[in-house]
């Protein structure tokens, strides 16, 4: 994946969802999509958090993009179909689907862990991905080639101290990918795979870390390629793949 360089049009004429799209990786993902063609279905908590995304993408000359306010903590399953519905009636399809929305209150012991956080931290990390990418699976079908792209973290594969919730969240989210890769990978146009795109400056680590300087941490914006990669042709047959940056 080093010095990956994506085609112009690498994307275009594909219909992305991305979640966690009003800040951080999301954002930036989001961004890139835009620059090489894709025509982005935004996704966050709040409409209005997602409108200067939308005049953005739109202002640089990308698709019209859509947008789709998903509060990940409370949509039941009516909500997500009907989620589905609007970009099934809007778009006929989906081509993509990057899970970039994440949720980490605090850093705490199992001792003093809450258990209605503790549940809050599963609903938005893991459970509620695993609903969206249910309700999108027909979607993702009627693509010719459709990528489903988790968002990873090195915590989900090496328990840290302290990280509680989240970290088990993350370990869940490795094996839904290696669930579904296989699941998909002889039935279906659905290609499946995960990235762990290591520290970058985003709220989540801002609040987790308050006393840290976040000019020193890497832009979200650098770990955009391999997003991109994963998300187009380039990466035809890739399933089930895990990149670490």
């Amino acid at each position: 994946m080093e010095h990956y360089q994506p085609h112009p049009d690498l994307l275009a004429g594909r219909v992305i969802l991305v979640t966690g799209a009003a800040e951080g990786i999301g954002r930036a993902v989001a961004l890139a999509g835009g620059r090489y063609g894709a025509t982005l279905v935004l996704s966050d908590r709040e409409q209005l958090d997602l409108e200067p995304l939308y005049d953005e993408l739109e202002a640089g000359g990308a698709p019209q993009p859509a947008i789709l306010p998903l509060d990940l903590e409370r949509v039941d399953e009516q909500g997500l179909q009907e989620a589905g519905g609007l970009i099934d009636r809007e778009f006929g399809r989906l081509d993509g689907l990057v899970h970039c929305a994440a949720f980490a209150p605090f850093l705490s012991r199992i001792d003093d862990y809450d258990a209605s956080e503790w549940e809050r931290v599963l609903r938005i990390n893991l459970t509620a991905p695993f609903l969206l990418t249910q309700t999108c699976l027909p979607l993702l079908r009627a693509a010719d080639d459709a990528s489903v792209v988790f968002t990873l973290d090195r915590v989900g594969r090496r328990g840290a101290a302290y990280w509680g919730a989240y970290c088990a969240a993350k370990f869940g989210v490795e094996g839904l990918m290696q669930t579904l890769a296989e699941e998909t990978r002889d039935n279906s146009g659905i290609r499946v795979n995960g990235i762990d795109p290591g520290v970058v400056r985003s709220g989540l680590r801002a609040r987790l870390y308050p006393g840290e300087d976040p000019a020193r941490l890497p832009d979200a914006e650098a770990v955009t390629e391999s997003y991109l990669y994963l998300l187009g042709p380039d990466a035809a047959g890739v399933s089930g793949r895990r990149l670490a940056l």
